[in-house]
């Protein structure tokens, strides 16, 4: 099955409204992200356990250990949870920039070191998500 069908999939299994929440925040990160390469995780590990909610990924970013491996990984991920939805930025140094940035002003949102967390869509700014969006790309 393709990446793309994966992510359809996913976002169909959704009841509404977070069923259109996702579709509508997965077409504003590709078109903020046009040429990004897709990602989907399906939360499990190699022994197939689920160890996290499935994610939608978007973009490259390298993740550097301290042992000095790296890998491949998203930029930025999109994951439907219990209580709504989750927003994920990687690779940003700085623990308190999103949060310092945008948590005032995204509205109605958790906003961690590198997650904005938020019940709907409409309890956030879309214009301020799709800032910090950017400011990371």
């Amino acid at each position: 099955m393709t990446i793309q069908k994966q992510i359809e999939e996913y976002i169909t299994s959704h009841k509404e409204p977070k069923r259109s929440d996702l579709e509508n925040l997965h077409q504003i990160i590709l078109e903020l992200m046009p040429k990004c390469k897709l990602w989907f995780l399906d939360g499990k590990n190699d022994e197939k356990k689920i160890v996290s909610n499935p994610n939608i990924g978007y973009g490259i970013h390298i993740i550097k250990y301290a042992d000095g491996k790296t890998r491949d990984f998203y930029k930025i991920g999109l994951s439907a949870n219990t209580t709504g939805i989750s927003v994920y930025i990687m690779g940003i140094e700085d623990k308190k920039y999103l949060a310092n940035t945008f948590g005032e002003k995204i509205g109605k949102a958790s906003v961690t070191s590198y997650c904005i967390k938020f019940k709907k869509l409409d309890d956030i700014n879309i214009e301020v998500l799709k800032e910090a969006i950017q400011s990371a790309l």
